[in-house]
């Protein structure tokens, strides 16, 4: 599979397990370009995992998965990918600035020094809001800020893939409201996203279609006003994303 025709996400028969527990039990996703898709699921019903799984993190025990038009297991498969990992409890303790922050989405296996004046660093921080706070070190911004920020990393180098790991968690609603526009330019400009939720919230009406996990099985795939409601309780845990992750150092493109 290759070229820019076919599906950005591409996921068949995946299975992951962690330890001597199965998390995700065959798989299929497919996700073309454009769509704004949201991954829905109770707590523990493999949602992280399979996201971790797309983005190459984790590795499948079994079945393939493909990420613009490439295995995962590609580092050039990255090269247009924005990943957003849950907030690590750890996060709000790293010494950098937002401005600092963002330029390390611009790490590459050539570039491991990037420049923080980068214009695509003001750029993005312009476009999360954030611009005003670019030299404030992120251990004294609120949840929601830090949260604008990993946004504004993955933004950076201008993904046609944002991958994001429950945005609106722990955030008020007009943080929520401002990441859910800046959700709709993107989708209006043809950027691919896919979102891990627990309700659909300020982007019910963008969706383009949900799909939704139960103990690690796709239950419903389709409109998300036809979804199944499942017990929110949970099924089996889900670790949160490690530090590395939530630095942006998991990715590093060719």
């Amino acid at each position: 599979m290759s070229g820019g025709t076919g599906p950005v996400v591409e996921v068949v028969g995946a299975n992951v397990s962690r330890g001597a527990q199965r998390v995700l039990h065959d798989v299929d996703l497919r996700i073309e370009p454009g769509e704004l898709v949201a991954l829905l699921g109770a707590n523990g019903s493999g949602k992280s995992t399979l996201l971790r799984a797309v983005v190459g993190v984790l590795p499948l025990e079994s079945g393939t998965a493909h990420l613009l038009g490439r295995p995962v297991s590609q580092g050039r498969a990255h090269d247009g990918l924005g990943y957003v990992p849950q907030e690590s409890s750890e996060a709000g303790s790293i010494p950098a600035t937002a401005r600092e922050t963002v330029a390390s989405g611009l790490l590459t296996a050539r570039r491991w020094w990037p420049s923080a004046r980068d214009p695509r660093v003001d750029a993005a921080l312009e476009a999360v809001g954030m611009a005003d706070l670019a030299g404030r070190p992120i251990t004294r911004m609120s949840g929601g800020q830090r949260r604008r920020v990993m946004i504004a990393r993955a933004l950076v180098r201008d993904p046609k893939l944002l991958v994001l790991d429950e945005p609106f968690s722990g955030v008020d609603v007009p943080t929520q409201e401002l990441i859910a526009g800046l959700f709709r330019d993107l989708s209006a400009r043809g950027t691919t996203l896919l979102v891990v939720l627990h309700e659909t919230g300020p982007l019910t009406d963008d969706i383009s279609r949900a799909v939704v996990l139960d103990h690690g099985r796709v239950v419903h795939d389709g409109p998300a006003d036809q979804r199944p409601h499942l017990d929110p309780g949970h099924g089996h845990p889900e670790d949160a994303a490690p530090l590395d992750e939530c630095l942006g150092q998991e990715i590093h493109p060719a």
